[in-house]
């Protein structure tokens, strides 16, 4: 297992999938190879990119089986815990540390939405059934519900709870959870377009949707400004930004995955009920990819 730091790139990888819509694992540990040759920190796999709900239980289990023998080690892998009900997230956290997940991104319980304490409840359960780190995926947007400082308070002698992926469209919410609580949670940057003003407030690092077909820039973005390099973190940032904005949206896979095709890196093909993106949003996203691909802003400085 690697050591999992919370610091860095950490892509939210695509699951690829065959003509018939059956998983291609090898497509998808093609994928994954070529992150982690482009310097990537770790992988999220099976978080909103990677398909969760769209996959059966069987499949989850099956990619996590893949990634340890495919990743082996090169960097730590942490799978998104995304399910229906908590005695479902319970036995799937249970099952990922048996097959070598190095942590886990935990959701609240998907179409119902809860009170904080039924939140509060469901994050203690999940923790209790497993010895991984846990980072916690707050997105008010997708999800209706905030992870509000009143939870995390609550949460805060569980020692196995130990980030927030913080993807509230508002940056105030780094600097408020960090004047709370300290250090006691890492903070990593999960909304692709704050998330360089996220890593300026204190997040340690960026789950990154957009990584997926841009992972140099999005590693080199990172690297500047780990090395105090604020203006060439901004040039690839006000480069990336346009791409960055399509995390922000309902299509955000299918735009994510076709981006991914254009680049060479995976296929577009989405499960049902996503669609892949036509008419003139498929032509928008195309024209946004390939412009950022003639304008590639590493090794030439402007």
């Amino acid at each position: 297992m690697a050591e999992l730091t919370w610091r860095g790139v950490y892509p939210a990888a695509t699951t690829q999938f065959a003509e018939d819509l059956s998983i291609d694992h090898d497509a998808t540990a093609g994928v994954q190879d070529a992150l982690i040759r482009d310097g990537v920190d770790g992988l999220i796999l099976l978080g909103t990119c990677g398909e969760n709900n769209s996959l059966e239980p069987d499949e989850k289990r099956a990619v996590l089986a893949r990634a340890r023998e495919n990743v082996a080690g090169r960097v730590p892998v942490v799978t998104g815990v995304s399910e229906l009900t908590t005695s479902r997230a319970v036995a799937f956290a249970r099952d990922a540390e048996a097959l070598g997940v190095d942590g886990l991104m935990l959701l609240p319980a998907m179409v119902y939405v809860p009170t904080e304490e039924e939140l509060y409840t469901h994050f203690k359960a999940v923790a209790a059934a497993t010895s991984l780190p846990i980072m916690l995926y707050n997105n008010p947007p997708a999800y209706r519900v905030s992870i509000s400082a009143r939870v995390l308070e609550k949460l805060a002698d569980i020692p196995n709870i130990v980030a927030v992926k913080e993807s509230a469209p508002d940056p105030r919410r780094f600097t408020d959870l960090i004047n709370i609580f300290g250090d006691r949670y890492v903070l990593m940057a999960g909304l692709d377009d704050v998330a360089l003003e996220g890593m300026i407030l204190g997040a340690h690092g960026w789950v990154s949707g957009l990584t997926s077909a841009f992972p140099q820039e999005s590693v080199a973005l990172v690297a500047a400004l780990q090395r105090g390099d604020i203006a060439e973190a901004r040039r690839i940032y006000r480069w990336f930004m346009p791409l960055l904005h399509l995390d922000a949206e309902h299509d955000l896979v299918q735009s994510i995955k076709l981006a991914e095709q254009i680049m060479g890196r995976g296929s577009e093909r989405v499960r049902l009920p996503r669609l892949p993106l036509a008419g003139e949003r498929r032509k928008q996203v195309i024209d946004m990819v390939e412009k950022a691909a003639a304008t590639r802003p590493i090794g030439a400085k402007k």
